[in-house]
């Protein structure tokens, strides 16, 4: 099994920046890719970016040219930079990983942290 621990949520005003940190313990050797997914409230969970071990990146239309992700394998994470945040960005935000190194299917899921932009 694969265990994903998010960090780095908060709560920031529009415009600002956050950046958040998953990192994956248990059987690593099993990931081949991780990703965000984010849920708003009363809203369905939406892929917002995944990267493949060795770097192939996508992207929600929603969130392109503003979050960046980038991954360390060797430490065994995953970060998602996001900038000029408005409030259309506020969910909570869930890491997860595939073994099928696909950008967006999910296998093994954190708990989420929550970012909350507000003015």
């Amino acid at each position: 099994q694969v265990q994903l621990m998010e960090s780095g949520g908060g709560s920031v005003q529009p415009g600002e920046a956050l950046r958040l940190s998953c990192a994956a313990s248990g059987s690593i050797s099993r990931i081949n890719a991780m990703g965000w997914y984010r849920q708003a409230t009363g809203k369905q969970r939406e892929w917002v970016a995944g990267i493949t071990n060795d770097g192939n990146r996508g992207y929600a239309e929603s969130v392109k040219g503003r979050f960046a992700i980038s991954r360390d394998v060797a430490a065994n994470k995953v970060y998602l930079y996001m900038m000029n945040l408005n409030s259309d960005d506020t969910a909570a935000y869930y890491c997860g990983a595939n073994g099928r190194n696909d950008l967006r299917a999910m296998e093994y899921w954190g708990k989420g942290t929550l970012v909350s932009i507000s003015s």
